[in-house]
Order: structure tokens, then sequence, then C-alpha cells
């Protein structure tokens, strides 16, 4: 990891950068396939509750709004510039910024230190500028930021429901493909923001600043290497919200693809292991385990203990389930005599009572409602796993004990029943190892 300075930025100026009360577009275009155009209408479309000033010198008016040829024609204080022009002017362009009073500038544009030696000049003028106007800075080369607690969506897709994970990632894509899928799950995040080269604004800076946010319960971040070292593990270490970290580039063609991409140091991954290790951050492997690991970790109480009653309507899936529970150090237990005489006098018959303990294929919500009831006072979780279209079945899930929900299937009732559960900010997981895989991070 490279070393760097101690000192974070100050929430005043990030809060221009995620609450401003006005913003400014500079380059905003008039041409619809543009992202100077796009990304205007974006933060009019989410809600933005303040003022948003489109700067353009050859328009006069975009979507009904007048146009100005400069930040310095704009009569009114202005908070955040969005900054979409050809990366030579964009260091001036700071400057004027800094002299109106802005205190945060998103910078879009590309064409920096990730082209080779001329762009790392452009980049190095851009933080000289920064700092000599006391603007913070996201990007350049990013994808912008999103808050839909706010509202503001400097970025794109257009997404805005509210959620409790904040997404930081040095790749647009990739944060954006995470944040996609928490709006289709109807579970939402609270903050999207995309690092893109760290000129100015990095990672230790947002943990930083989310893990005093009231609106994030977890902080998920897709990284290709720590810009200061030291700076991040006093991040790290000051933060008390679960840190959830896909480190990218952990093979010797991997980091040099992640240093070609953003100009990151990638590092050694054994260093990144230990010391991730050692700081109780929680290391996703892939794509899908970021995600899973965050939202659970957002949206499941710790559990009292490892006791794990499975519950399926499916055997196969008990049984996959049952694996992944054994090798991540979850307590498949049998269950009590009474407890099972319990379940015998209620259930069917061909009802298979043990752990795993398989409903089969003709459960229904009340099968799954006798069973949560009897585990109670015996097991610290039950991991509900729906295989069937079972209407109502998140009518019956509760916290006591916790309820780790798996839903197989695609059928339009599970699709309902999945955003149901998802409403009640009870997480739901598609494969019985995803869900047991997430679950035992809770016990890390």
């Amino acid at each position: 990891m490279p070393a760097g300075s101690l000192s974070f930025k100050s929430r005043e100026s990030l809060q221009a950068l995620f609450c401003p009360q006005s913003v400014a577009v500079i380059g905003a275009s008039t041409a619809p396939e543009k992202l100077g155009y796009q990304i205007f209408k974006n933060i009019l479309d989410a809600g933005f509750p303040g003022t948003v000033h489109p700067i353009n010198p050859k328009a006069t008016e975009i979507l009904g709004r007048r146009c100005y040829p400069s930040i310095d024609a704009i009569p009114d204080q202005v908070d955040l510039a969005t900054i979409i022009i050809p990366a030579p002017f964009v260091a001036d362009t700071i400057r004027q910024c800094g002299k109106r009073g802005v205190k945060g500038a998103i910078v879009i544009s590309g064409g920096f230190s990730e082209t080779g030696p001329e762009g790392e000049v452009l980049q190095n003028q851009l933080v000289e500028a920064a700092r000599e106007s006391n603007v913070a800075v996201i990007g350049p080369n990013c994808q912008g930021v999103n808050n839909p607690h706010h509202p503001l969506c400097a970025s794109w897709p257009l997404l805005t429901r509210r959620g409790g994970v904040a997404i930081v990632s040095q790749s647009g894509t990739v944060g954006a493909a995470l944040m996609d899928w928490a709006s289709q799950e109807e579970l939402g995040v609270s903050t999207f923001v995309s690092l893109g080269n760290r000129a100015d604004v990095d990672e230790a800076d947002l943990i930083h600043y989310f893990a005093q946010d009231p609106h994030t319960r977890t902080i998920a971040i897709y990284m290709e290497g720590v810009k200061a070292a030291p700076k991040f593990l006093q991040a790290v270490r000051q933060c008390r919200k679960p840190l959830v970290i896909l480190k990218a580039g952990r093979t010797p063609k991997g980091r040099k693809a992640a240093e070609s991409h953003t100009r990151s140091l990638a590092g050694r991954d054994e260093v990144y292991e230990g010391v991730f290790r050692q700081l109780g951050i929680h290391r996703a492997d892939d794509l899908e385990e970021l995600y899973d690991f965050s939202k659970a970790l957002a949206y499941l109480p710790r559990p009292k203990g490892r006791r794990l009653l499975i519950v399926t309507s499916s055997g196969g899936s008990g049984i996959l389930a049952t694996d992944m529970a054994e090798n991540t150090g979850l307590d498949v237990a049998p269950l009590p005599e009474e407890m099972a005489r319990k379940l015998r006098a209620v259930l069917p018959k061909h009802c298979i009572v043990a752990n795993p303990l398989d409903l089969t294929g003709d459960a229904n919500a009340e099968m799954y409602r006798q069973v949560v009831e009897a585990a109670g006072p015996h097991f610290d979780i039950v991991g509900l796993i729906f295989g069937d279209p079972i209407p109502g079945a998140s009518a019956v899930v509760g916290t006591d004990p916790l309820q780790l929900v798996i839903y197989l299937g695609g059928a339009e009732v599970e699709r309902h029943e999945r955003l149901l559960f998802h409403r009640k900010g009870i997480p739901v997981f598609p494969t019985p190892e995803r869900g047991i895989r997430a679950l035992s991070e809770l016990l890390r």
C-alpha cells in the first residue's frame, strides 16, 4: 500500500458534493445523446430540491432552463459543479469555481492519468487547481454521484430508490451495476460514488464521511488499490459500521490491468489480505459477494449464536444449504425431541421433520409459520428456502429468531413475494449458497 497524507476532507466540502443546495452543470448539452444532456436531465428528473444551472456558451436554454456562458455569469451561489468538458480546460474551470465559492466538483471528463504521461500532467494541474481553490473534487474519469436521500443524481443511469448501503467504486460501471441490482430489488442505496482516478477525494475520505452518515448502515467498496495507506488505515480503524471490500487486481495480470485502468497501484494481494483480516474488513471475492455481504450486514441483525435450522420445500436445496452451512462454521443441529414431537403433530405426515426440515412440494405459508414458531426457543437462525410459488410467504417472516430468506425460481408470484420482503427491509437471496455465505459474514 502506498503512503500518503493522514488528513481527511472536511465534512463541509463533502456535504457540497453529496447534499448541495445548488448545482451547475458545466458542459451541459442540447444533444440528447451526449452525457452533458443526460446528466443535466437526470438531476432534474431525480427531483433535486435546489437550483440547477446549465452552463454552455453556445446555448441559451436547455430543457427549459436558462443557460449561462460560464460559472461567473450565474448570479446565485453554487455549491457543486458537475464538469463534463475536455480535459485541457478542467483545471482553469476548477479555479473559476473556487473564485465563485464553489465547494465541490465532480469531474466526469476523461483524458487524464489513465491515458498516459500527457494526461498525467493534466491531472496534476487539476489537483493543484483544486488545492489552491479549496474545491473538493471527485474524479476525474468517473461516473459521478447519486444520493437518493437528497435527492441528487449527477450520474447515470437514473435510479432513485433509497436504501442503507453506500456504494463507493473506482469503476463507474461496476458501481452502477451494484446500484441497479439494489434498485431492482427495491432495496436501494444510501449513496453511489464513482471515484474514477481519485485525483483528490479518495476511498479513505469517503469511509470517514459515510461512517458518520445517518442514512448509511454498511459501506461497500470496489477498489483496485489504496491511494494513501496511513489515511486508509486510520479511516477504517475509526469506522464503526460494517465495511465490505472487493479488491480487484489480485493476480499479476490483474494488477497490470488495474494500473492501466485508473492508474491504481494495485499492490501485492497478500498485503491486502493481511490488513483486511487484521482490521475486520469483510472481503468479497466477486461482485455477487460484495452485493450479498453488504445486503446482509445492512439489513439483518446479528444472530445470537450459530444454531441454524434449515426449512425448505425442496430437498435438494436443503442439502446445498447444509453443505454451505457446515463449510462456513454454522451449526446445523438436530431438532430437540420436544420440538420434533410438536411439529409432527401439526405438519402433514410426509414432511421430513429433521434438520434440514423438508416440507416438500405442497408446502404453504402456514406450514412455514408453524415451524418458525416452534424453532424460537431452540435455534438462533431459521433459514427459510422457498422453492415453489408460495403466496403469503412474506407475511410469516419475522425477526425472532433471525430468519434468512432464500427464494429460488422466477415465477411471477415469487418475484412479487421477493419485492414484498424487500419493501419490508428483509433481504432475500437467490440461492442457498449465496444466502448462507452472506449469513456467515454476520458472525465473523
